[in-house]
């Protein structure tokens, strides 16, 4: 070897030519290069000059610089992409071409450098903390082919390094060797020739990013980590697969030709940039094969299935069945015969268009109906030759003529499609014994332009209506009448009125009661006049709102004989008739107590005003040498009971009076208990007063006694 250095002082730049071998070594060939810093780096002008060479011609020889703000151009002059004052302290340059790949370092140094010795230019290195690395590791990619067989390990490239010190070794790492999947790659640590230790999925994984170092004797990195790629070449191991299934395409009867039904669409797993999924598509059968065996066709690229046969052809109703069956074959390798295949089923179904009308079954129907009854009373039939399950098929009925009075409806069995006509407001035979109803019947979904309804989508109801015994009806209904309560038993309440709507029979109605709940009334059964059979009460329970209801049957003489009901709502008018009621009618009051208002009295009455308040509060006759007690009004409902002294403990009764305001007023004299108590601790004791209250009672009766036996 011949080692020799070059200083070349261009201005701003000076250049450090590495050892080199005399023979041509693949990359860069300086690998440090050394640049002063100018006062600004001006756009589009060259600064440096890098040679690379990889042996072999460059082919596809590609540059990157570490700083985005500047390139490298293909005659590896380095050029600032814009005016730039400030670039850091070092640049890295990396060069791939189609046989070779390097790193080269710039370091940017300041004016005083320019000069100085090479002993001091590596002293100023060191004094910038700019580590000297050597890019000396030649790591081409590899590629391998997938599904390779054994023996393994095989060899699969090598890597080599031209600057190796003795006793140095390769060591290789990354996912693949000591990552998970773990072993797969190995490196002799002295050749650099890499392995494969197992068969290779490029499905499973496609490509490895390794990295190779060269390390000394202790392990110790010396130079690198450079990039190592390893690409699995692909093999055509995958059949395509349909995985969207299942698939179901519709199309219009009647379509036009080319019409595109659906696109079938498979996958293949294989390299998508190669052959081996480079996919065609083809029809394998057709069923049914009628009316043509060739019904579809499927664009061999895309996958689009179309229709190829005329419109006319294409008509749901004259075909053996709407539904149709494709099989479908992708063909990988470009559907060349060495290509592997996948198959799957596409379903067509030919969808209906409203093209046929519905047409009634006959012309004409005959119904037959009872007077009074509602519900269907016959089924119109149609026919149609749409689908069933489409609005196409499903028909809508509309009366036309015949029904002022909207006694009928039609509405659509969703079953059977068909019209089920139906009385919905009762007829009378004595009105009308026969009705004629004109129907059209039509689809949910409009007809096609060149189709429209004819005369058999229209048909005629003739309805006969047979003659029952209809019950009586009263006049009016319900009855209303307003008397006094209380009047005399046998008073007239009212006479009712009942026809028969039979006007074509002569029948007699008789009257009876029906339902009278407090059993207050009567009726003559020949005229129809209710009467009393006991005292009207107006706050009798069987009373609401004021209100007496009852319920009367009308009875023809008919066979069988009909019935009619009629209600009455008597409304009672008030009449003082109820004294007033008193509460509460006990009070306790203890014997000490400061408060001597006894209690707040209130009265009540079951009549209506103004039969009942203002009420009127007394005292009745005190019996005793002085007055106990008073009582003062509050408001026309209440008064209040007070104590004029204090009082022992005992029973005592307050004789009360209270008066309504009726016409005459009614007086009801009732007695207010009240018990005297004993009160400690906030807690009251009557049981004293109760004591003291019987034998009080014990020694009158006594005394009672023994004056009655004194006078015999």
């Amino acid at each position: 070897k011949v080692h020799f250095f070059l200083f070349f002082f261009p201005p701003q730049v000076l250049l450090l030519a590495c050892a080199e071998d005399l023979e041509c070594v693949p990359g860069f060939q300086q690998k440090v290069l050394y640049l002063e810093h100018p006062f600004e780096f001006t756009e589009d002008q060259p600064v440096l000059n890098l040679e690379f060479d990889d042996c072999k011609g460059n082919n596809k020889l590609n540059f990157e610089v570490s700083n985005p703000d500047f390139k490298v151009e293909r005659d590896g002059s380095l050029v600032a992409l814009k005016n730039i004052s400030e670039a850091g302290r070092a640049l890295f340059v990396h060069a791939r071409s189609e046989h070779a790949e390097d790193m080269a370092e710039i370091l940017i140094v300041g004016a005083n450098e320019k000069h100085g010795a090479l002993k001091e230019i590596f002293k100023t290195e060191a004094s910038l903390g700019i580590p000297r690395q050597k890019r000396a590791i030649l790591a081409t990619p590899i590629l391998i082919p997938e599904n390779q067989r054994p023996p393994f390990p095989r060899s699969v490239g090598k890597v080599i390094s031209s600057e190796r010190a003795e006793g140095a070794k390769f060591r290789l790492s990354g996912k693949g060797v000591d990552q998970d999947p773990k072993g797969i790659f190995r490196i002799n640590e002295i050749s650099g020739d890499v392995s494969v230790t197992r068969t290779l999925d490029r499905e499973a994984i496609a490509n490895y990013e390794l990295e190779v170092e060269v390390t000394d004797v202790s392990g110790k990195t010396i130079d690198g980590p450079v990039r190592l790629d390893i690409s699995v070449i692909d093999q055509n191991d995958n059949r395509p697969m349909f995985k969207e299934g299942p698939y179901v395409g519709h199309v219009m009867e009647g379509s036009p030709t080319g019409t595109t039904v659906m696109r079938m669409t498979a996958f293949d797993a294989d390299d998508s940039s190669t052959d081996n999924a480079l996919l065609r598509y083809n029809i394998l059968k057709q069923t049914p094969t009628k009316p043509s065996p060739n019904m579809f066709y499927i664009d061999p690229e895309k996958g689009d299935v179309v229709t190829v046969v005329s419109p006319v052809l294409l008509d749901r109703e004259t075909m053996e069945t709407p539904k149709y069956e494709l099989v479908i074959e992708a063909k990988d390798m470009g559907g060349l015969d060495v290509g592997l295949t996948g198959t799957a089923t596409a379903t067509i179904l030919i969808d209906d268009k409203n093209d046929h009308p519905p047409e009634f079954t006959k012309k004409e129907f005959q119904a037959t109906v009872k007077e009074g009854v509602t519900g269907v009373i016959v089924n119109l039939t149609v026919g149609d030759r749409d689908d069933p399950a489409t609005g196409a098929w499903r028909a809508v009925y509309t009366i036309i003529n015949g029904n002022p009075g909207q006694s009928f409806e039609i509405h659509t069995n969703p079953q059977t499609n068909e019209g089920m006509l139906s009385v919905v407001k009762p007829l009378d035979y004595e009105i009308s014994a026969f009705h004629t109803l004109l129907i059209k019947v039509e689809n949910e979904d409009p007809l096609i332009p060149d189709i429209a309804y004819g005369p058999s989508s229209t048909a005629t109801v003739q309805i006969t209506v047979e003659d029952v015994n209809e019950g009586p009806v009263f006049h009016p209904n319900p009855m209303t009448v307003t008397k006094q309560e209380n009047i005399p038993i046998g008073s007239v309440v009212l006479t009712v009125n009942a026809t028969d709507p039979d006007t074509l029979q002569h029948q007699t109605i008789r009257y009876s009661v029906f339902k009278d709940p407090a059993g207050w009334l009567e009726i003559n059964p020949t005229n129809g006049t209710i009467g009393t059979t006991a005292v009207l009460d107006r706050e009798s329970p069987y009373v609401q709102d004021n209100k007496y209801t009852a319920l009367f049957l009308a009875i023809d003489s008919g066979n069988p004989p009909a019935t009619g009901t009629g209600t009455l709502h008597i409304t009672l008018e008030d009449v003082n008739d109820n004294v007033p009621s008193l509460y509460p009618t006990l009070a306790k009051v203890c014997d000490d107590a400061k408060d001597l208002r006894v209690v707040v009295l209130g009265a009540s009455d079951k009549d209506l005003h103004p039969n009942t308040d203002p009420f009127k509060f007394e005292l009745n006759k005190q019996s005793g040498p002085e007055k106990l007690w008073r009582i003062t009004k509050l408001n026309n409902t209440h008064a209040q009971v007070i104590l004029l002294q204090n009082l022992k403990k005992a029973n005592y009764n307050i004789p009360i009076s209270v008066t309504d305001s009726g016409k005459p007023p009614l007086t009801n004299n009732t007695e207010l208990k009240l018990q005297v108590c004993s009160c400690k601790k906030s807690k009251m004791d009557c049981s004293a007063t109760d004591a003291l209250h019987i034998s009080m009672t014990l020694i009158l009766l006594s005394l009672f006694s023994l004056f009655c036996k004194s006078f015999p």
